[in-house]
């Protein structure tokens, strides 16, 4: 969905209620505590879209390290060349995460959202080589099995977005050997959902599914909301990047 590059929309919205917010401006706390108050997904999806044209300067706001981190971390465990592997970028926003990676040599990106508004932002980039509408964990992704040499869903990880059940149709569309690239936060709203993800990571390990290659605790994530929310008195929230990858994991022929 579009939230799935930026910042958790229920630690934002708790700060329009406390009256607080860390400095940020008041027309940001107030477009995110929009998108919260939606009750039905069609209603959400119709708030996300309105939200496209702000939301790059709004996610600046709050310093949102994730797409970079992210992306660093995939290119550290990809092997080159990268300009001819097949991406999918879940969850991809306005396409922040298409930047990172089209800094860092790759060329071949196709992206799915949830909402209309984020993917028409999204084209706009020329990144991408293929977007499509899809609301992950209503709908299949829109790929064949075994047809991409890396996904990454950055920022959609989390409590109120995409579910963690997830995780077997991302493996679905990911080639034997191919990574994952996963994130999500570690501010006390979402830590119950990140100990449910890491469960569901640990199982598909144990299974053989995948292997993990990082897991990356980084203290300074995104610009905390509230006091209750941010790391330590930092003023800002923790979160984690994940590389697995997809077994069976190929082996290098010697000689």
């Amino acid at each position: 969905m579009g939230a799935g590059a930026g910042p958790g929309v229920g630690q934002l919205a708790r700060a329009v209620a406390s009256g607080t917010g860390m400095g940020l401006p008041e027309a940001v706390r107030e477009r995110v505590a929009a998108v919260h108050r939606g009750s039905t997904l069609p209603e959400r999806l119709r708030l996300y879209d309105g939200w496209a044209a702000r939301y790059e300067q709004d996610v600046a706001a709050l310093e949102y390290r994730a797409p970079h981190l992210a992306a660093a971390s995939l290119a550290f465990a990809f092997p080159a060349p990268r300009a001819e592997a097949r991406l999918l970028d879940v969850a991809c926003g306005t396409g922040l995460v298409a930047w990172e990676l089209h800094r860092r040599g790759f060329r071949c990106l196709h992206g799915v959202d949830g909402s209309a508004g984020m993917l028409e932002r999204a084209r706009s980039t020329g990144l991408y080589q293929e977007l499509r509408l899809c609301v992950l964990g209503r709908e299949p992704l829109p790929a064949p099995a075994e047809h991409y040499d890396a996904v990454t869903v950055v920022g959609a990880l989390g409590e109120g977005q995409v579910p963690s059940t997830v995780l077997p149709e991302l493996l679905r569309v990911t080639k034997p050997g191919g990574f994952l690239c996963l994130t999500t936060r570690s501010n006390p709203s979402n830590l119950r959902y990140k100990a449910e993800l890491e469960a569901a990571l640990g199982q598909l390990e144990q299974s053989g599914a995948w292997q993990k290659l990082l897991a990356q605790e980084v203290e300074y994530w995104e610009r905390a909301t509230t006091e209750e929310e941010s790391t330590q008195g930092t003023g800002y929230i923790s979160g984690v990047v994940y590389i697995y990858q997809k077994c069976p994991v190929p082996h290098l022929e010697e000689g």
